[in-house]
């Protein structure tokens, strides 16, 4: 995720460059870069501090860099903003914010979508690997409808893409994210949020799958049971979520394709790179995956994912034992409360 991020932040850093004829700017590519050091130590520590807290916990050094990480990333961007407001050349002062913005919104685009596919997997790898090639699947199955088929131009800005291809791609897609679903579904690998091991100090991809993941019964619809003989059938509860993946993967993930071509156009270039042969840059092939990686981590925050008593746990033991004293008797007091536990006997 990280080499592709960098080389995607390359490519575009590389047209405002070009366009702008901004090679000469005092300090500019090297500030570039830096940002993008200073984001990604930002974002990086975030996740070392949600995900590795045991092991942060015994390291001394560790300990320091999370527990003043925001103050010390916001102080390693303040740098690179006064170094910016010190490089300002007269004549060239708008040509310099120019880049400036161009360098924001593009970590915006690359940085923070790219740290949002890094908590999709570890959520478990189903949450990458089925989104991913549901746009993949859908890239392949409009092409070859509109191939075939196509007749109606869909889009001014790729006028090669047809309705044709657009519905074809649709339903070629929800069906490829069903099945695929079913198969990667019976295993832990896939299935299992990704823990890290303080003990073994390696990840772990072993649990007790959840309800997403175990086989249940359902009734067909009546037309179905009409037109396939079955009255019932077993399927996963992940593959219901895998209709709704399919179906942003199809009719919303077009248009970051879209969105590219019209920004492609708008500096009349026809690839952002030329680092695949036949295909253009990496930026090409990921035009679409990094609006679905958002979709994907909205989902699971607003549909999925619930409290987590593990990882509630590992940040209890981190407290200090008076502190860990007070939340027990909070919690003893609560469940008295509440019937769950008898009162004890004095």
């Amino acid at each position: 995720v990280l080499s592709i991020q960098v080389k995607c932040y390359h490519e575009i850093i590389t047209i405002g460059y070009r366009v702008y004829h901004s090679y000469d700017l005092p300090w500019f590519r090297s500030l570039s870069w830096y940002f993008l050091l200073c984001v990604n130590y930002f974002f990086y520590g975030e996740t070392v501090a949600d995900y590795f807290v045991t092991f942060v916990q015994r390291r001394e050094q560790l300990q320091f860099l999370i527990r003043y990480h925001r103050f010390i990333s916001f102080a390693l961007y303040l740098t690179g903003f006064c170094m910016f407001v010190l490089s300002l050349v007269k004549k060239h002062y708008r040509l310099q914010f120019y880049m400036f913005a161009w360098t924001h919104v593009t970590l915006l685009i690359t940085v923070t979508q790219s740290h949002l596919v890094i908590q999709n997997l570890f959520e478990g790898m189903i949450w990458f690997l089925v989104p991913i090639s549901s746009v993949i699947c859908n890239d392949i199955a409009a092409y070859v409808f509109g191939f075939f088929f196509g007749r109606t131009p869909l889009i001014k800005l790729s006028p090669k893409k047809t309705w044709e291809g657009f519905i074809g791609g649709f339903f070629s897609t929800v069906v490829f994210g069903f099945i695929f679903s079913y198969f990667l579904a019976q295993h832990q690998y896939f299935v299992c949020p990704v823990e890290y091991n303080s003990e073994t100090n390696r990840f772990v991809t072993e649990c007790e799958p959840s309800e997403l993941f175990q086989l249940k019964k359902y009734s067909m619809p009546p037309l179905f049971q009409a037109v396939l003989g079955w009255e019932t059938v077993n399927m996963y509860p992940f593959q219901m979520h895998s209709i709704a993946l399919s179906t942003f993967a199809s009719l919303i993930g077009p248009f970051g394709g879209f969105f590219a071509s019209g920004f492609k156009r708008a500096f009349k270039i026809k690839d952002f790179a030329d680092t695949i042969p036949g295909h253009g840059g990496i930026m090409d092939r990921f035009d679409c995956q990094y609006l679905m990686a958002t979709f994907v981590h909205v989902y699971i925050t607003s549909f999925i994912r619930g409290p987590n008593p593990s990882k509630l746990l590992k940040q209890l033991l981190i407290l200090q034992p008076e502190q860990q004293l007070s939340v027990y008797k909070t919690l003893k007091s609560h469940l008295i409360e509440k019937g769950v536990l008898q009162p004890s006997l004095r």
